[in-house]
């Protein structure tokens, strides 16, 4: 089979696509045919050794996959050959072929786009676990996404307004925000070109943000924690800017307000039941047409490196997938 290969830890560049031998599913894994693979952020960092989940070289990178059960490893149960579904890997999904522990294999209706679904596990899942178990977003409240353009801000966004809330949505250029309204954002703030802080207390004035989604970091963390609302939530989600901001614990005591780290794969691993439980009311809403997985580029497994550096260097809008 074909894969996408880290030898060495570097660039996107650096990375090969090779046939490699197929593996064969142990006691309580399934074989997957991959249709299509997720891209995210950490995918970048982990062909770096940047990541907090770290692999050894040689391996294949790709956190997030979709497929159809191909073979099944002795002691599963649930799972049947011919199954499509779901699954958050850490890495692995940039092949043809990919071995999932069934415990860990969401199971979706056998009609949904495999490029939609490899689209939600990770970004979607991020933040609705965000929103949901971690903020506790309650219809009316004002919402506040960084990076609303990316993976995870996008899926924000269109989460946020499906649960009744008031979306601001920041991105660094005007292009991505016009993604955002696009995807129902109430209203946008290019950080770039604007103080974030003036133009926050413009849209929220004395009252200020209920919920701030961050996947950024850096700079702007501190000033999002000092424009909480009184019972704020500050979600620490990612920080692609490359810098872990500091954040003076002294603005929680004055606002009142709470600084929670969100860890969706970590929490669906300790709680397997909650993590499915997430997965299928997306899957709904999907099907129902209320959710649309903003899939905005599709590449070639041959193209797997081209897909990462867009990632890298934030050209990307909503998801991108490789698709086989």
């Amino acid at each position: 089979m074909r894969a996408v290969v880290c030898k060495a830890y570097g660039a996107p560049r650096d990375l090969v696509v090779e046939e490699v031998p197929s593996p064969r599913p142990a006691a309580g894994e399934v074989l997957v045919s991959v249709k299509a693979a997720g891209v995210n952020f950490p995918d970048v960092l982990m062909i770096q050794n940047k990541y907090q989940h770290r692999q050894t070289p040689p391996f294949t990178p790709g956190y997030e996959v979709a497929g159809v059960v191909k073979a099944l490893g002795p002691g599963v149960t649930g799972v049947e050959i011919g199954h499509a579904g779901v699954a958050m890997l850490r890495a692995g999904a940039f092949a043809e072929e990919v071995l999932v522990p069934a415990a860990r294999f969401w199971r979706i209706p056998q009609d949904l786009d495999f490029a939609v679904a490899a689209a939600f596990p990770l970004a979607y899942g991020t933040s609705y676990h965000a929103l949901k178990d971690r903020g506790q977003l309650k219809r009316g409240e004002t919402l506040l996404v960084l990076g609303a353009a990316g993976g995870v801000g996008l899926a924000a966004v269109q989460l946020g307004k499906l649960m009744g809330a008031r979306v601001i949505a920041c991105a660094s250029s005007d292009e991505k925000l016009a993604v955002c309204k696009r995807e129902g954002a109430d209203a946008v703030i290019n950080y770039r070109e604007q103080n974030l802080r003036d133009a926050l207390k413009t849209l929220t004035g004395e009252h200020g943000v209920d919920m701030c989604l961050d996947p950024v970091g850096g700079e702007y963390a501190e000033t999002c924690v000092r424009s909480m609302a009184w019972g704020g939530r500050y979600l620490a989600v990612g920080f692609t800017s490359g810098e872990i901001p500091r954040i003076p614990t002294n603005l929680a005591l004055l606002k009142g307000c709470s600084i929670v780290g969100v860890a969706w794969d970590t929490y669906s691993r300790r709680d397997p039941e909650g993590g499915r439980k997430n997965v299928d009311e997306m899957v709904a809403w999907i099907r129902e047409g209320r959710l649309k997985p903003a899939v905005t580029a599709r590449y070639p497994l041959e193209q797997a490196p081209r897909a990462l550096e867009d990632v890298m260097e934030r050209r990307a809008q909503g998801k991108v997938v490789i698709v086989m």
